[in-house]
């Protein structure tokens, strides 16, 4: 019976749903094409029959009302995009045919628009215009007849079809119900057998879900709290009470590079770094012991022996008789975000002595203008040998180290940008062997090995300068106590491929070298190898920033024992022609000078070398009464020298007042550091000295500038 009942249902079912499918694919047929082109089919009837496209095509034909015209426009693009919607949603070929028929009558009418528009310009007669544009559209007519036609049968045949599957599946329903009748006798039968049987088994299988159920729930809360353990951002340590690990997690692994199972069964006394106190420890220990959780901060060792800190909070578990059982440990590590804090506060220090230097800079350079300009006027009166000659020079010497010290304050506070300019690199380096001999022991030996006189490159001389200058000191403290050689190398290298030419300079001495454990450290800031309180740690990783502006790159070479080679390499440019300014002698020239600055020596220290260049000098401390000046007689003054950086009336507020007064009157700005955002553009022309400058110096570029 239970074979039999299961064919007659898969044979009804089977029947039933076909003759469901059969209404629905007809019903599909009826609704979702004939109904869809019906409506298509209504649209292009009104496109063609009044109101429509020939109607309005007619109506412009008689009357030439351009209304029409817009409206035959419009109308046209309607119809072409209905009828490519009534060939894309599935028609025949017959339908296919019959809309080629009315398309071809439209395109007809179409080509004779524009024979229609001259009819209107040229004004023809009805008749002339009618004979021309006349088109024969009962072809059009009857195909949307045929169409009609075509999808009333479509319906009809579609309806015919559903209502013979709706017939066919009320004779199935009916033997349905027949056999289910039958059906319901037999069960009423079983089901009595099977009664008793079937509340016996209910009872058994309630009891076996409801237990499934609970174990099942219990797994899955189980699974959740491993899952959320495992991938805590935390470290989890769990131990016993006798501080035996017992547990880690993922993230514990991660942090500190051991394995569970190198863990497992020690106490976490592995990931001490000695830095915590043993207060610490027995304040820890108490507070457990009192049931309390502790709160506090470690810095923990990894299995590699690199440290991070991490954020702890130690906690008892108990039972359900409240009896501590184990330890769970939480930590976050908090490494970076320490880092960063030391960071910034080392950035704020930083920014602090920076503004300090950059202060204390600006006043030390305009007390070096003085100095370095009075003893290039001392040098002039001097013999040119004798202990007096030999004492300014020292003094010229101290002062020009002085400016180089100044130099990397403002470099070591970025208050400075540097300028590059084309310069010829020997002569720097004359420069700074002589400054370095004049300080250094008469057992360290100072070589100046230079290639070509000509090797130029395109840098800023004073950030160059200070780089030779921190090299060749660094040179000589290496070599310490004990007598040795610094050599000061320059070269010419050119590329074997690519027949690049750069300019390398080398700075070498034979001291102890560099060991190399620490080699590639000697570059980071605030890396030192000497004792507390003989170095910061910035000279090199300022070299290295500053070679880096100029396009160079630095190396070193280094063997215990042999001294070492520092190697910069920049490009190489061809130098710039020029008229050479010979050391110590003043340029001369003729012309009145305004001469403006705040500081009174500097003022003074400057007219007396530009009245030894045969000028005449008007100087002012006060901007205001120079500017009062300037206004009064504007023609006067055939160049005007003034500071930036003065209170009241900045130097940028007097070169807007000369330029507006005298727009090619020359002007000279200097300041104990470059500004940097003047813009030297809106006020050419005009020229920026840096101080302290030498006397040589300022009376070339006075010269240059009156002469241009």
């Amino acid at each position: 019976m239970l074979i039999s009942t299961v064919l007659v249902g898969l044979y009804l079912g089977g029947q039933t749903r076909e003759r469901f499918l059969n209404i629905d694919k007809h019903w599909q047929a009826y609704s979702g094409q004939a109904v869809h082109r019906g409506q298509l089919l209504s649209r292009l009837r009104a496109h063609l029959g009044y109101g429509g496209f020939i109607h309005n095509f007619k109506n412009y034909v008689l009357r030439k009302d351009p209304g029409y015209l817009k409206r035959l426009e419009e109308q046209l693009a309607h119809f072409e995009s209905t009828v490519k919607e009534y060939q894309a949603s599935g028609a025949s070929p017959r339908e296919l045919r019959h809309l080629k028929v009315i398309t071809e009558t439209i395109e007809e009418y179409k080509s004779k628009i524009d024979t229609a528009k001259r009819a209107a310009r040229e004004n023809w007669s009805p008749d002339k215009t009618d004979a021309l544009v006349k088109v024969d559209d009962t072809g059009a007519i009857q195909a949307i007849l045929a169409l009609d036609i075509f999808l009333q049968g479509k319906r009809a045949e579609a309806a015919k079809a559903i209502s013979d599957a709706v017939a066919e599946g009320n004779q199935l329903v009916r033997t349905g119900f027949f056999f289910a009748g039958a059906l319901a006798v037999v069960a009423i039968i079983l089901y009595g057998m099977f009664f008793l049987l079937q509340r016996e088994l209910q009872q058994t299988i309630s009891a076996l879900s409801a237990e499934l159920n609970e174990r099942r729930a219990a797994e899955l809360e189980a699974k959740k709290f491993q899952r959320a353990v495992e991938q805590s951002p935390a470290t989890i340590v769990i131990t016993d009470t006798s501080e035996i690990i017992e547990y880690v997690n993922i993230k514990f692994c991660e942090l500190t590079g051991y394995s569970p199972e190198e863990v497992l069964g020690k106490t976490p006394r592995i990931l001490q770094s000695g830095d915590t106190s043993r207060e610490t420890y027995r304040s820890l220990s108490e507070q457990l012991k009192k049931n309390e959780d502790w709160h506090g901060t470690f810095r923990n060792l990894k299995k590699d022996g690199s440290s991070y800190w991490a954020k702890t909070s130690i906690l008892p578990l108990r039972n359900d008789v409240g009896e501590i059982t184990h330890l769970i440990g939480l930590g976050e590590d908090i490494t970076a975000q320490r880092e960063a804090s030391e960071h910034i506060k080392r950035a704020q220090k930083m920014e602090a002595v920076g503004l300090l230097a950059s202060g204390v800079a600006h006043d030390f350079n305009n007390v070096l203008t003085t100095i370095l300009g009075n003893v290039h006027l001392a040098m002039l009166d001097a013999p040119e040998e004798g202990e007096f000659s030999e004492e300014l020079e020292q003094i010229e010497i101290a002062a020009k180290r002085a400016r180089h010290l100044v130099g990397q304050v403002l470099a070591f506070a970025r208050r400075q940008p540097g300028k590059a300019v084309s310069m010829k690199v020997g002569d720097l380096m004359h420069e700074v062997a002589r400054l370095i001999r004049a300080s250094t022991r008469p057992d360290i030996k100072l070589v100046c090995n230079i290639e070509d006189s000509e090797l130029s490159v395109l840098a800023d001389p004073t950030r160059l300068h200070q780089v030779l200058m921190n090299l060749c000191s660094n040179a000589v403290e290496a070599i310490g106590a004990a007598s040795g050689m610094v050599e000061l190398k320059l070269v010419r290298m050119v590329g074997e491929d690519t027949g690049n030419r750069h300019v390398c300079i080398s700075v070498s001495d034979d001291g102890p070298g560099i060991p190399t454990s620490v080699r590639d450290e000697i570059f980071t800031p605030f890396f030192t190898t000497k004792k507390a309180g003989k170095g910061t740690g910035l000279g090199l990783s300022v070299v290295a920033s500053l070679v880096d502006e100029m396009n160079g790159e630095i190396s070193v070479e280094s063997t215990p024992g042999k001294g070492c080679s520092f190697h910069i390499v920049l490009p190489e440019i061809q130098p710039v022609s020029g008229k050479d300014i010979q050391p110590g002698v003043l340029v001369h020239g003729t012309g009145e000078i305004l001469l403006v600055d705040d500081e009174a020596e500097v003022v003074e220290t400057c007219a007396n070398i530009l009245r030894r260049a045969n000028y005449l000098v008007e100087t002012f401390t006060d901007p205001k009464a120079a500017v009062a000046a300037f206004e009064k007689m504007p023609d006067r003054f055939d160049l005007v020298i003034t500071d930036f950086v003065m209170p009241e009336i900045s130097g940028e507020d007097v070169c807007r007042v000369v330029r507006n007064l005298r727009p090619q009157c020359p002007i000279i700005l200097y300041s104990a550091y470059q500004p940097g955002k003047f813009d030297f553009s809106r006020y050419e022309p005009i020229q920026f000295v840096e101080k302290p400058f030498e006397p040589v110096v300022l009376s070339a570029t006075v010269k240059s500038m009156l002469e241009s």
